[in-house]
């Protein structure tokens, strides 16, 4: 019960980053306070420990399927290279120097760490040991949903992916596999941009 609890709870808040609008080291640090550090604070109160949440080092299986899935990704970078919405939209954050984009690919991982902690480690996991695809396909609209607004093509890309980073987790018992995936896939695809 506490499972559902915790998720209703927390749907809201999927949509709060995006209601405010800020710069773009403003946005880093209110996903940071909306999709990690809250959530964390509030599970840790209702009593979850950290591993039903997904906070924990990932096994052999899910540290295998993040790196076969990130050799997978490649191909798909290089292809979504080509399409120009995609290239004029990305990085999304401000550079004039090779060291403002490091900063600015490291404030993505920040970002991409808050986002992942909270679509596949606090709505994910306590309702997964539950129902696992219902809290899968829980854990996807809302995701997909937020990305309405970017390059067309994000919106049924964000959906796939969503599944498929979930399914990663639940076999990796965490959500870093998914992390490291979309961050370093996500840099990898903002470097090939930025050339």
């Amino acid at each position: 019960m506490r499972e559902h609890f915790l998720f209703l709870l927390f749907l809201p808040l999927s949509f709060v980053p995006w209601l405010i609008h800020t710069s773009f080291w403003e946005h880093v640090a209110v996903v940071s306070l909306f999709y990690l550090l809250i959530p964390a604070v509030v599970s840790r109160l209702m009593g979850f420990q950290w591993r039903e949440v997904g906070i924990s080092l990932p096994n052999k299986v899910g540290i295998k399927l993040f790196a076969v899935l990130f050799l997978a990704s490649v191909p798909l970078s290089i292809y979504g290279r080509s399409i120009p919405e995609m290239r004029s939209y990305y990085p999304v954050f401000p550079y004039s120097s090779v060291f403002d984009f490091v900063l600015g690919e490291l404030a993505m991982g920040i970002t991409m760490l808050a986002h992942e902690a909270f679509y596949r480690g606090f709505l994910l996991f306590p309702l997964a040991k539950k129902n696992e695809w219902l809290a899968i396909i829980l854990q996807d609209i809302p995701y997909t949903i937020v990305h309405i607004g970017k390059p067309g093509i994000e919106v049924p890309y964000a959906f796939v992916a969503g599944i498929i980073f979930a399914k990663m987790d639940l076999k990796g018992e965490s959500f870093v596999p998914s992390f490291l995936l979309h961050w370093l896939g996500s840099a990898f695809f903002d470097v090939l941009c930025a050339l």
